[in-house]
């Protein structure tokens, strides 16, 4: 079984900066691209920002210049640096990864983390 862990998170003020991690753990064959989405009451699951295993990145129009995505391939796991935070970046943020198993290479999955929450207080 394969799982994703947030960890970060929390209350900042406005122009203040957070960093969220991911970390993927278990029987891993490969994963291909891993992101952050961000949920807000009331509103859809979006897309923040998303890297492939080649590391090509894209972001949302509302986070480019502000935030960061990593990725190290060897640990499996990604980074959002997060800056300049305002109070419209408050929501549950989740991690996603398309994930190949080792027991089953022909399938790729997706998977979510919990979500972790960012607060931005203005």
């Amino acid at each position: 079984q394969v799982q994703l862990r947030e960890s970060g998170g929390g209350l900042v003020q406005a122009g203040g900066s957070l960093r969220l991690s991911c970390a993927a753990s278990g029987s891993i064959f490969m994963i291909n691209a891993m992101g952050w989405y961000r949920q807000a009451p009331g509103k859809q699951r979006e897309l923040v920002a998303r890297v492939t295993s080649g590391g090509s990145t894209n972001y949302a129009d509302s986070v480019k210049g502000r935030f960061t995505i990593s990725r190290d391939n060897a640990k499996n796991t990604i980074t959002l640096q997060m800056n300049s935070l305002k109070p419209e970046d408050t929501a549950v943020y989740y991690c996603n990864a398309a994930v190949i198993r080792s027991e089953d290479i022909t399938r790729t999955l997706e998977l979510w983390g919990q979500g972790t929450q960012v607060t931005v207080s203005s």
